[in-house]
């Protein structure tokens, strides 16, 4: 059956703020999508969705951090993210879409909440803890949830929170991981059978409000000052997130 206008209205809102976002912070297309399309889609459509969604948003502007990306530090994540990502994809058919829902939820309102302490994480010591190994166990957790739920980002993010890295480090960590975990994402839903041609129809739907919410999420990067980017995104995050609890409370 075609999809009906509210759908497909439904789907371009999501697009369009989950390319928004990803182009404001180079990372939260499925955190942002999500949330507006398991109202139209299935979790196991939804999650494809924002994993597929994520990869075009990151390609537009992964060239603008090429030239920051240490491969040896980004090494240990990526690895480790493949494998779990076979396992995400493995439990997503399994979990029922209220509890979905609920766990989308809680994970925007726990990773909003974390931003508002992690400045002052930061300086107890942790990012020192566990090296390399430590990066792995992120990686392969950022992997388990991108395959269960195209959420690919937040682990990663809150433990680049405690290292000593520049602002284009960081964003290079995000983008090359996210771009590779989710890609692997794709491929691995597309081998489980997972992908049927209404994915694909959402897709060609979502693409163009993918873009263009990607290049006004970049024009509007460029005229923030870091109080009122961190603002915006963890505001836009937070309730999204709490809207979701409540709906399934």
């Amino acid at each position: 059956m075609p999809p009906s206008a509210l759908d497909i209205a439904l789907l371009l809102l999501g697009a369009l703020l989950g390319g928004f976002v990803n182009g404001l912070t180079g990372f939260g297309t499925a955190l942002t999508a999500v949330p507006v399309w398991i109202h139209v889609l299935n979790p196991a459509m939804a999650a494809s969705l924002g994993a597929a969604a994520g990869v075009v948003g990151q390609l537009q502007t992964l060239h603008l951090i090429w030239h920051a990306i240490d491969w040896r530090r980004v090494a240990p994540f990526i690895l480790a993210g493949l494998a779990g990502v076979p396992i995400g994809t493995w439990i997503l058919p399994l979990v029922p879409i209220g509890a979905f829902k609920f766990g989308v939820g809680v994970v925007l309102v726990v990773y909003c909440g974390f931003h508002l302490i992690s400045h002052r994480l930061a300086a107890t010591g942790l990012a020192a803890a566990g090296g390399r190994l430590a990066d792995a166990a992120i990686g392969f957790g950022g992997g388990v949830m991108s395959g269960l739920a195209g959420l690919s980002g937040p682990l990663p993010i809150m433990w680049a929170t405690f290292k000593p890295w520049s602002r284009d480090e960081k964003r290079a960590l995000f983008q090359a991981f996210n771009t590779t975990i989710l890609s692997a994402t794709v491929i691995s839903s597309a081998v489980a059978g997972l992908l049927p041609y209404a994915f694909w129809r959402a897709l060609l739907i979502c693409l163009p409000a993918t873009f263009i919410g990607v290049r006004l999420g970049a024009w509007v990067y460029r005229r923030l000052d870091n109080r009122r980017f961190d603002h915006l995104v963890v505001s836009l995050l937070f309730t999204m997130g709490l809207s979701l609890i409540v709906a399934n409370w």
